[in-house]
Parts: structure tokens; C-alpha cells; sequence
């Protein structure tokens, strides 16, 4: 007999038929025993009307009749009458996995992932960012961007500093990525418009709801710009059509947690840091630390504003100071001190950070010496752009970040399947 999924359960309603999954729950009432069976697609009641020896998490293979019930979520039931276990549990379960809300701490959480993965709330997390991805993808190729996978192992780091993971490679010493950076600004020369998804690597001590030591980056660059408005439009526009997709097909997994997407705005606000910060010190009496761009509590007052004044969940802060963004990023002409460069917020937290790069050989020279950068290992990079590229910009994206913002998680770690931070590195 050939499986038949739970989702699609209903259209073997009054014949016989087989599922296979995992014991969700179980209530032994004696002579009757109700199962809860999970697939990847759903779950089902079962009544089976004799002893069996089943526990909860075996996997089974289940043939009987499937049954209308109006209770059901699937709308229907199934009625037991051969109960084969595939594969047992060896110990019993440590969390329980029965109960609608785990209801465990971050660290129980991740030291049982394989296990607390099972529960559906915990799976609504990734299927909505396996949703994310999707939609990132398709939104970026419905905006003419060309996919590129690029090396993640480095001969010199990306955004240069200490923050950068160093590993044995053969006779040399290598590095982590840090991002995509150098790779896709050179592929704007090729391909105009280019994008990544791929995993980022910062060594950077943090012990916070919002750092982890690797993520995924939403990455992109784009060629044949006028200035910044060009790249956070198009951010602008590809946003738009992520929350589209997730909000029409996983409807279902945002229920569990009670959320509903607003829609992102035709025009997200977007205003000047030195701007803002005044803005918060009026409107919401706190000033911005000194030596600050601005600090996580400045940023969720920003995020209070775009909501109170915009009905926005979304805000993006540009004209980031000089000294405080990368030595590829375009100083502005009317200001040297300010750059053309962005961060893009979402309900108070940083998600996205972006702006127009150097493009001019000559000036990328004289910023990097500026800021004490040395050519040393990007000479390949900085060699580029003596043929021609042309006026570019992008950003890149912690596609977590956005799941945690989205579902209202407490930490990062609870978006990513195997977090790794400072002491994390199992599971």
C-alpha cells in the first residue's frame, strides 16, 4: 500500500489507508488508546481499540480506515487497525514534546535541538525561514540579480579589523569570511546585478539576544547607480515582496505564535542618523551615548518612532559618520565626515546594513590610507577597479534577525537550527 501523507489525509476518507510518523502523544485509556501521529505535513488522531507497546517518539508505520470528524484540524480521524513501530526509543524522552509551548530555557532548548526540533511550534520557526529564503530568491531574480556562490575561505579578512576567524590552510593561515563583500562589488563589473545567499563569520565576543559567531547573509550589490536612494529603494522593493510571499503561504505557522505581517510600505521612512538621534532626544528624552553612531536602546526608540509617526515596522538611518563604516563605503561630497551608508531596522533592530561603495580606483586608494588599511592580500580586489567598474552599492542581511523579529523570539539562537556562539559549538 502506498503512503498517504497526513496533510492530504481527507481524500482517503471511508477507505483504507496507510501513514507513516512519529508518536506525537499518546492516552491509554485502557481497552482504547489514542495516538497522535506527526509526518512532515501535518498530524492525525489514531484510535486503536487494543493494547499495543508504543511510546511516544517511535516511529510507525499505521494502516486503518480513515473516519470524518469535524474535530479534527485535518477533518479527519483515523481508526488503528495495525500499529507497526519502525524504530524505538532506546531511553525516555528528556523534554516533553506534548505540550503545545516547550516552555524550556535557551540552553535546555539547544543542548536537546535534535529533540525540541520535533515540536511544531519549533518547526513553524524554519519553515518560515525556509519561506524567507524562497522568497528572497525569487524576489531578487524578479529584480533581475544574478546568484553567486563565492570562497569562504579568504587569504586576507573582508572588513579587515580583529573580528575575523583565522584557520590553518595547508602551508598558510586563511580566514573566515566576514561577508561577500570584496567578491560581489567585483562581480557588479560582470554582472551588474548579483546577489548571495551563504553563511558569514564574525569572532566577535558577543553575549547578547541578537550575536551569534555564524549566520546566513541576505547579500547584494548593484551597478549603475545615481547615490543610496537607489540601493535602499530596491531593498525597499525586494522586502515588499518577501513579506508578500511569507505572509500568503505560511499564514499557518505565524498562527502559532499569533502573528500577523503587517505589509511593508511603498516607501519605508528613511532618515538621517544625526536626524534621528535628535528625534529621540525630543521625543523620547534619552540621548544617544557619546562616541555612539547609535546604541541597541536608540535603535528600538527608532523603531518606536517609524511605528508611532510612520506605521512602519520598518525605518532605515542613513549617513552613517566616516569613522564608523567600512573603508569601501562612499564618503558623501557635501560632508566628508558623513558616508553614503545605511542601516535598515526592523521593529527596533538592526537587519540590514548597506550603502553606496567607492567605485574610483584613486579615491578607494586614498580612503583606505585614510583609515590605515593596508592593501596587503586585497590586492586583487583593489586592482579591480582599475578597469572600470561602475557606481555601485548594496547590503547585506541576517536572514535570522528577521525571523526573530518577525515571531517576537528572546534570542537569535532560537532562528537558528545549530546556533554557534563564544561557548557553542555542539550540536
Amino acid at each position: 500500500m502506498e503512503r498517504a501523507l497526513i496533510g492530504k489525509i481527507s481524500e482517503y476518507e471511508g477507505k483504507e489507508a496507510l501513514i507513516k510518523g512519529r508518536v506525537f502523544n499518546i492516552r491509554n485509556l485502557g481497552n482504547i488508546v489514542f495516538l497522535v501521529v506527526q509526518d512532515y505535513t501535518g498530524t492525525i488522531q489514531v484510535v486503536v481499540d487494543k493494547s499495543i507497546e508504543v511510546k511516544t517518539g517511535d516511529a510507525v508505520f499505521i494502516t486503518g480506515l480513515v473516519k470524518k470528524d469535524a474535530r479534527a484540524k485535518s477533518g479527519c480521524e483515523m481508526k488503528g487497525e495495525k500499529v507497526e513501530v519502525v524504530s524505538k526509543n532506546i531511553e525516555e524522552l528528556p523534554i516533553d514534546l506534548s505540550k503545545d509551548d516547550l516552555n524550556l530555557n535557551l540552553v535546555t532548548l539547544l543542548d536537546y535541538r535534535t529533540l525540541s526540533l520535533r515540536h511544531p511550534k519549533v518547526q513553524a520557526i524554519f519553515k518560515l525561514y525556509d519561506l524567507l529564503l524562497k522568497s528572497y530568491e525569487r524576489a531578487m531574480r524578479e529584480c533581475d540579480f544574478t546568484e553567486i556562490k563565492t570562497p569562504k575561505i579568504l587569504g586576507s579578512a573582508t572588513e579587515g579589523g580583529a573580528n575575523f576567524f583565522k584557520v590553518k590552510y595547508f602551508d598558510k593561515e586563511a580566514t573566515l569570511a566576514q561577508s561577500p563583500q570584496f567578491y560581489k562589488q567585483m562581480m557588479v563589473g560582470v554582472f551588474e546585478r548579483v546577489f548571495e545567499v551563504g553563511s558569514v563569520f564574525r569572532a566577535e565576543p558577543h553575549f547578547t539576544t541578537r550575536h551569534v559567531n555564524e549566520y546566513i547573509g541576505l547579500d547584494a550589490e548593484m551597478g549603475y547607480i545615481n547615490d543610496l536612494y537607489d540601493v535602499t529603494k530596491t531593498l525597499n522593493i525586494v522586502l515588499k515582496k518577501m513579506f508578500e510571499e511569507i505572509k500568503k503561504d505560511g499564514q499557518s505557522y505565524l498562527d502559532l505564535y499569533n502573528i500577523e505581517l503587517p505589509e511593508v510600505l511603498d516607501e519605508i521612512p528613511c532618515i538621517k542618523l544625526a536626524e534621528i538621534k535628535k528625534i529621540i532626544k525630543e521625543e523620547y528624552e534619552y540621548e544617544i551615548p557619546e562616541g555612539a553612531d547609535i546604541d541597541p536602546h536608540g535603535e528600538e526608540l527608532a523603531g518606536k518612532y517609524a511605528k508611532d509617526k510612520f506605521n512602519s515596522d520598518f525605518i532605515f538611518i542613513t549617513h552613517y559618520p566616516w569613522s564608523d563604516r567600512p573603508f569601501y563605503t562612499m564618503p558623501c561630497k557635501d560632508n566628508p565626515e558623513e558616508t553614503c551608508g545605511f542601516d535598515l531596522l526592523y521593529k527596533g533592530l538592526e537587519i540590514a546594513s548597506g550603502g553606496q561603495r567607492i567605485h574610483q580606483y584613486d579615491e578607494l586608494v586614498a580612503n583606505m590610507k585614510k583609515k590605515g588599511v593596508r592593501a596587503e592580500g586585497m590586492e586583487s580586489y583593489v586592482d579591480t577597479f582599475k578597469y572600470a567598474i561602475p557606481p555601485h552599492g548594496g547590503w547585506g542581511m541576517g536572514s535570522e534577525r528577521i525571523i526573530k523579529q518577525m515571531l517576537n523570539l528572546e534570542s537569535i539562537k532560537e532562528a537558528i537550527l545549530f546556533p554557534r556562539d563564544v561557548k557553542r559549538l555542539i550540536p
